[in-house]
């Protein structure tokens, strides 16, 4: 068995106090979570690990693998820490963070990525 399937869904419930990742979450897989603070007496023991494990850019999916919880339930987690400060996120390509974003992500046009290929095919 897994560590999540032994996992209690009241301990989960607990964990998040009932909560949800919102619609406008900033998180995704390989978003950088980076720690802006140490952590403080009476923090939540989550929270706690994951200011000590985000001192260095952590991704989302190695946060959610290092704490054994599910991504659900660490979007969640970070989005408490996100609110307070104690994290910033940064998103690996400009603008790929929230579909709404003003810079928005570009990228390049589907043909060109065809022919890109194409000729790196034939070489």
């Amino acid at each position: 068995m897994r560590a999540i399937d032994r996992e209690s869904p009241d301990r989960l419930y607990t964990v998040t106090h009932g909560r949800v990742p919102g619609d406008d979450n900033p998180f995704d897989l390989v978003s950088l979570i980076v720690a802006e603070r140490d952590p403080a007496e009476g923090m939540q023991s989550e929270h706690v690990k994951i200011l000590t494990m985000c001192r260095t850019p952590m991704a989302l999916a190695e946060v959610s693998a290092g704490l054994r919880l599910p991504i659900s339930v660490v979007k969640v987690l970070l989005q408490d820490l996100l609110d307070t400060g104690g994290i910033t996120v940064r998103h690996p390509l400009p603008g790929a963070g929230r579909s709404d974003d003003p810079d928005g992500l570009h990228l390049p046009d589907r043909d060109v990525l065809k022919q890109v290929l194409l000729g790196l095919q034939r070489l």
